[in-house]
């Protein structure tokens, strides 16, 4: 059986570190959403106010269908605008708390419209409800927050596995919300 497993996540999250290490442990493929969409002119124009690239998520989701059904073995789909598209046997939401989550921001040099909105994105937890929406209970949310690495890596691994569930709807992380407006 297919077995189609996407990461998804606000950014920052880790969802690229955690997948290269988990494609390397589980030797399957890692496909990298955000390369998919640039690599097959996806990309449809970039949002002025914003400045994201505005992917047209019709045309990925065909792809993402197409790479799944023409594979025999596991696929990991990583990025987070993976949660959007149909074909996952389980989607895993990487979660971090907003406090952590601007450090690695302001690392990366985003804009502070771009931090508070991802800040506010991931309070609301918005990957995670996008995702369960699409793909119900399927879904489940790993807080990330005080985890290694590797212990996300194996906590990865024991929802694929289906040694753990972490279910969608038990992170909550509106008090920062709250208490930051």
């Amino acid at each position: 059986m297919n077995k189609a497993i996407f990461i998804s996540g606000t950014p920052c999250t880790g969802k690229t570190t955690v997948s290269e290490l988990l494609s390397d442990k589980l030797n399957c493929r890692l496909v990298k959403i955000n390369d998919l969409a640039i690599e097959n002119d996806f990309v449809l124009g970039i949002d002025d106010e914003k400045g994201y690239k505005v992917i047209d998520i019709p045309a990925l989701n065909e792809k993402v269908s197409e790479i799944i059904s023409g594979n025999d073995g596991m696929l990991i789909f990583e990025g987070h605008l993976s949660h959007l598209c149909d074909g996952a046997d389980r989607v895993i939401v990487l979660r971090v708390r907003p406090e952590i989550l601007e450090h690695r921001l302001r690392a990366r040099d985003y804009s502070e419209a771009k931090i508070r909105e991802n800040l506010e994105a991931e309070a609301m937890g918005i990957c995670s409800g996008e995702a369960y929406e699409i793909h119900g209970e399927n879904v489940s949310e790993i807080d990330a927050s005080d985890l290694t690495v590797e212990e996300i890596v194996d906590n990865l691994i024991c929802v694929i596995s289906g040694e753990k569930t972490f279910s969608f709807g038990e992170i909550d992380f509106m008090d920062w919300l709250i208490s930051n407006h």
